[in-house]
């Protein structure tokens, strides 16, 4: 008999974790009166004498400071639960213990043991410690009948007085409900109460609760009606998905809306704090909103150019090539933070310079082209709107009751102009035709967004040319009828040209396309269709899905840092006045406006297969790769997206398999029920109803699930998010505001126009100030952190003990690698012009890996940021 052991025998432990740094999220959010550059000195200075300790003060902090009690999985005490030992000290600092990462530190710990208390799975921690701390992991080496047993932890830590309950930690097994250890069955059970809370009262600092809320928080109405807005979630007239809930008090004038915050809860654990550069991204957001845009509206009106416009071409692109010359203390009270360093670059010089975007580093002037404006659309930022024209013309969804006839008014003649000598019906029927359609979405707004803007309700029409090219063939341009909405619209077609006025005219058209495009791409493609959506099944998760079970480690990575990147938006970015009102053309519209979109939402099609054949980009077609055949052979998104999908689900369907036998497994799941469940119910309550939900009923759904929820937060978000500043952060691509409409014959605007195109371009798109606001935010949006964990990558290699996890893991990162070299090779190939266009930029937005910091490249596991 091997392992015979004594009584008294010993247990020795390792205790990974991280002292309390204050460069945490809550700290960061109120900056002192010194300014940012102080808040961070004094911030760094603290930080340095809480880690310089030597080894014997680390000791002396953390020894009998943290207790820890082993939970049995094998022996039961007299009512049927694991027995609980001893409670037992952290003890002595290792400070040479290998494999530590940043700022992590160990301590070991020994644990009285006898062959009476069988496997331990699971402990209860209990903090002494006056300051909170992050647990990394705990080990056991040498445990009789077992071996060496991992606890990964990854949680902040509080003093025991702030919790109901002492903190329970388990092993990295996983077990379904069924399966579970009986003696661990009470433990489970009481760590998913833990997480759900009882829905009562305000959130703290150390809570980790779960639940759901609607958003009633953008809005500020005891600072006036400019700053109130509709709660968004709780009716059929604003449905939302559901935020993480706070419980803040009411606001005075409206107890239905929530006090903004100062401070935003997040569940503790979903804020990684100083453990993740990421969160110096995030800080550089806090910055800009509340220090820096204030800096810059002075910047505009203080110094020596004409106030909020700009003059040339040429000085928008000094931006990126000289600089905006600062004054001499402006650069002083702004944070040293890598985040914004690299905008503020001072090079011995006081000057603001933001990077070259990727579009304009080869040449300056092929943004202009058509084919680049229409490549955009296969291989942009927003590449997942364009769609098949099926009819002609095409028909609006909007009620002809309140909006009248809103049905395109373009008409065949106008369109065979630019068709190649074939007629709409013969461009229909050979699949060649395609449409960029906004109108629907922007129209009910316009009469409003047009008292403090300029905008039309656009519809781009496209035509896919014999070399495999989109080429825009028509642009139709619609404001509200004057005598009222119900008389239905106004439209004008535009139609290409490239000499004289009328490409001029030409020019401003597809400005107005791509301010419609940029805007939505904000609003819908990228907040809405990735950040909101993903939230609820994130609070879903945490509240029924124990650590223990398969489907929680399967999908954990994918939800770090989203509730936490969210908070902050309701915070500067979506609010009442924040960044995205300030910037983009709906200003107070905005997220109203991203509620109407939500009505029409589908989870099912955001599986990239079904949302391209909605889109009419794809056929499905069984003989074809991924079982469809793409309308347009070269477009990039779908291409590489489609392999990306695969692999996602291929690595889904492996890992399900190791403990789904039959789709009665997936059925008799009480908590996987209960998840999903709750996810419609509650998480999209007010989608709950539709007859598209998945039942989560059998295997297959239980694959499709998570596969969607993988792929929305891992790859869609990755190709809609890094590419803002490469493509966006030259304002002339891709303008996120219209300010005049196209001028008229005869008026003092055409006259203008004609002697200074260039003028008349810049005095309809994004002026100087929202330019500056606007390039700061996305070129933080578009960086990666330094510690940011890719697709086909786990944080920590014990995520699992389960051996055939690993090896269906290590499988999915080799096809991730196979499939980047695939993508590597495809941009190389001269016959797909789709993939690089007259910008010279290649398609690279979904190869999986990539290094820190801006670089068009990388999939993320999940939004964080």
């Amino acid at each position: 008999m091997s392992f015979l052991f004594n009584k008294g025998q010993k247990i020795k432990g390792t205790v990974v974790l991280m002292p309390k740094n204050v460069l945490d999220f809550n700290t960061i959010s109120s900056i002192p009166n010194g300014g940012v550059a102080g808040a961070f000195d004094g911030l760094l200075g603290t930080a340095t004498d809480l880690l310089g300790h030597a080894v014997d003060d680390l000791t002396a902090i953390f020894s009998r400071q943290i207790s820890l009690k082993l939970i049995s999985a094998t022996k039961t005490d007299g009512k049927g639960n694991g027995k609980i030992g001893k409670e037992t000290y952290v003890e002595n600092h290792l400070p040479t213990f290998p494999t530590l990462g940043a700022r992590q530190e160990a301590f070991d710990i020994h644990f009285d043991y006898d062959a009476e208390f069988g496997i331990p799975a699971a402990f209860y921690l209990r903090s002494y410690m006056q300051t909170e701390f992050f647990l990394v992991s705990v080990t056991l080496e040498d445990v009789p009948n077992h071996g060496t047993i991992h606890f990964v932890c990854n949680s902040w830590v509080y003093n025991f007085k702030n919790y109901k309950n002492d903190r329970i930690f388990f092993i990295n097994n996983v077990f379904l409900p069924s399966e579970t250890p009986a003696a661990l069955l009470k433990y489970r059970k009481e760590e998913l109460q833990n997480l759900r809370g009882d829905g009562t009262g305000e959130r703290k600092e150390y809570d980790r609760i779960y639940d759901y809320d609607v958003y009633n928080d953008l809005g500020n109405p005891d600072r006036g009606e400019k700053y109130s807005r509709p709660i968004l979630g709780g009716s059929s007239t604003y449905p939302y998905p559901r935020r993480v809930r706070t419980g803040r008090k009411p606001t005075k004038k409206d107890p239905k809306s929530e006090t903004p915050p100062t401070e935003t809860y997040v569940p503790r654990d979903e804020n990684f704090g100083h453990l993740k550069s990421s969160d110096f991204l995030i800080y550089g957001i806090k910055s800009l909103s509340q220090n820096v845009l204030p800096l810059f509206e002075s910047l505009i009106f203080d110094l020596d150019f004409t106030p909020n416009e700009f003059d040339s071409f040429d000085e928008v692109r000094e931006l990126y090539e000289g600089g905006v010359k600062l004054p001499t203390d402006m650069l002083s009270k702004i944070s040293p933070l890598p985040a914004l360093k690299e905008i503020f670059r001072t090079d011995g010089e006081q000057t603001l310079k933001f990077p070259p975007p990727h579009v304009i580093r080869v040449s300056k002037s092929a943004w202009m082209t058509d084919e680049e404006f229409a490549r955009e659309m296969l291989a942009g930022v927003n590449p997942c709107v364009i769609r098949r024209l099926q009819e002609f013309p095409p028909q609006s969804t909007l009620d002809a009751t309140i909006y009248g006839d809103q049905n395109s008014k373009v008409s065949k003649q106008e369109m065979e102009t630019n068709l190649d000598g074939l007629t709409v019906e013969q461009a229909l029927n050979g699949n060649r035709l395609f449409i960029l359609d906004y109108h629907d979405a922007f129209m009910p707004y316009l009469e409003r967004i047009n008292k403090i803007a300029k905008a039309y309700a656009t519809r781009t029409f496209l035509f896919l040319s014999e070399n495999g090219k989109l080429k825009p063939v028509a642009i139709e341009l619609s404001l509200p009828h004057p005598s009222g909405d119900q008389y239905g619209a106004v439209s004008k077609v535009i139609l290409p040209a490239s000499e004289g006025v009328e490409s001029t005219i030409w020019l401003l058209a597809k400005a107005h396309v791509i301010v419609n495009d940029s805007c939505y791409h904000q609003l819908m493609s990228h907040w809405l269709n990735t950040h909101a959506v993903i939230e609820p099944f994130a609070i879903a998760t945490n509240r029924n899905l124990s650590v223990l079970h398969p489907i929680s480690k399967l999908l954990h990575p994918h939800y770090r840092d989203t509730i936490n990147i969210n908070g902050l938006a309701r915070q500067a970015l979506i609010n009442a006045g924040g960044i995205i009102e300030q910037s983009f053309l709906p200003g107070p519209n905005s997220i109203e406006m991203s509620s109407a979109v939500y009505k029409n939402w589908v989870f099912t099609d955001q599986a990239l297969p079904a949302d391209l054949v909605k889109r009419g980009l794809a056929i499905q077609d069984p003989s074809s790769p991924y079982g469809l055949n793409l309308v347009i052979k070269d477009y990039p998104y779908a291409v590489d997206g489609l392999e990306i999908w695969d692999a996602i689900k291929t690595w889904v369907q492996d890992y399900v398999s190791l403990y789904y036998p039959s789709d009665e497994a997936v059925k008799k799941d009480s908590e996987l029920q209960a998840w999903w469940k709750e996810a419609v119910e509650r998480g999209h309550e007010d989608l709950k109803d539709k007859p598209w939900w998945p039942k989560m009923q059998s295997i297959q759904e239980l694959i499709q699930c998570c596969s969607i929820i993988i792929w929305t937060a891992s790859a869609l978000h990755a190709a809609v998010n890094f590419g803002q500043y490469p493509y966006g952060g030259y304002i002339l691509n891709r303008p996120t505001l219209s300010r005049r409409w196209i001028p008229e014959k005869g008026t003092k605007d055409y006259d203008e126009m004609v002697k200074n195109p260039q003028k008349a371009y810049l005095g309809t798109i994004t002026p100087k100030y929202q330019t500056l606001v606007d390039l700061s935010v996305i070129e933080i949006l578009s960086r990666h952190a330094s510690d940011e964990v890719y697709l086909g990558q786990r944080e920590n290699p014990n995520w699992t003990s389960d051996s055939r996890a690993i090896q269906a893991f290590n499988k999915f990162g080799s096809k991730l690698a196979e499939i980047e070299g695939k993508i590597k090779e495809r941009n190389k190939d001269s016959s797909l012009s789709n993939r690089v266009g007259p910008v010279e930029l290649p398609y690279t937005l979904l190869l999986p890996s990539s290094t820190e910091g801006l670089t068009f490249r990388g999939i993320p596991n999940s939004i964080s940021i």
